[in-house]
Formats: C-alpha cells, sequence, structure tokens
C-alpha cells in the first residue's frame, strides 16, 4: 500500500471520528448570571422591558460606540425589535425583539444575529423581590449549536465568554439603577 493511500485511510478515520464524535455531543448552551439591585421589582422592570434602555447596560452595545441603532414597534412591548450594526467583530449585525412579557416578572427575547456569523438565540431578563425594596434580576441566552460545528462547544467555554459579557452588563444596570 502507498504512503499516499495510508495518509488518505487516516483522514478519512480521523473526519469519521470527529464526526461521530460530534453526533453524540451536546448541541445546546445556556448560560444565566444574577445580581441584586437595590431598588423595587417594578421599577427595575420597568427600566430592563426597555431595549433601548438595555443598550445603556449590555456590553455589547457599549463596545461600539459608533454602532448604529435602530428601534421598530412599541419599546418595551411584545413584537419591540432593537437592531443594531457595528464595523467591530464582537458586535456585529443583528436584531433583538420581545417575544413574550410576564408583566413584573420576565421578559423573553429572540435574538438573530447576522454577522459575522448567522446565528439565532433566545434570552431572557427576570425580575424578582428580594428582602426589604430589593430585587434580583436574571439574565440568560441560550441556542444551540448546529452539527458538527457543536464539536467545538466544549473548547468555547460559551458559559465563561457570554456569562462574563452578562454579568458585567448586570454590574452596569446595578451602577445606572442605584445612582
Amino acid at each position: 500500500m502507498g504512503i499516499i493511500k495510508k495518509i488518505l485511510i487516516a483522514l478519512i478515520l480521523i473526519i469519521a471520528v470527529v464526526l461521530i464524535a460530534a453526533a453524540i455531543m451536546p448541541k445546546d448552551y445556556a448560560v444565566e448570571r444574577e445580581i441584586t439591585i437595590n431598588k423595587p421589582v417594578d421599577s427595575v422592570f420597568s427600566y430592563v422591558r426597555s431595549l433601548k434602555n438595555q443598550n445603556e447596560f449590555s456590553v455589547w452595545a457599549n463596545l461600539d460606540p459608533k454602532m448604529k441603532s435602530t428601534y421598530t414597534g412599541t419599546d418595551g412591548a411584545v413584537g419591540s425589535i432593537s437592531a443594531w450594526e457595528s464595523e467591530v467583530k464582537d458586535v456585529g449585525v443583528g436584531e433583538q425583539e420581545i417575544t413574550k412579557i410576564t408583566e413584573g416578572k420576565r421578559i423573553d427575547f429572540a435574538l438573530r444575529f447576522k454577522e459575522p456569523m448567522n446565528d439565532t438565540a433566545v434570552g431572557f431578563m427576570s425580575t424578582e423581590s428580594a428582602s426589604g425594596n430589593q430585587t434580583k434580576v436574571k439574565w440568560g441566552i441560550s441556542g444551540v449549536m448546529p452539527y458538527p460545528m457543536n464539536i467545538m462547544l466544549p473548547m468555547m467555554k460559551m458559559d465563561q465568554m457570554i456569562g462574563n459579557d452578562l454579568q458585567k452588563g448586570l454590574e452596569n444596570l446595578k451602577a445606572k439603577m442605584e445612582n
């Protein structure tokens, strides 16, 4: 057997192992962070339900001061959309749409990324009364990494990568709300 044939067989085996591993690996990711804010739940909820306000504390929106933002629909209502365009790779092009509101408790949204890659995710922000006049705010994002790209999920460290930005955004929110 020639050397080229051996190399081709080895490459086929490596590709087969990667594809089989990707088939049995998880495809879903979910990242959540929370913070307690020294403000009553109604004032925190009414602030975070606004997509314009979310751009005030979001780490991603603040990465590019030249980012172009457009809003459609009634801000803070189901169906309202915040779209962004940026030449900064970590911001890119996409939009966020409010898909459901549980009054005073939770906002669900769809995230549609167009650049640098085409992808979708879902997210939420929830508020819950804590002791005294405090509010516990949770922010979460989840999605699906398609096969065979999901083979990279463990290496991407989504919890750390997205989680750090969510935590910083919540810290920004806390600072804004408490000042």
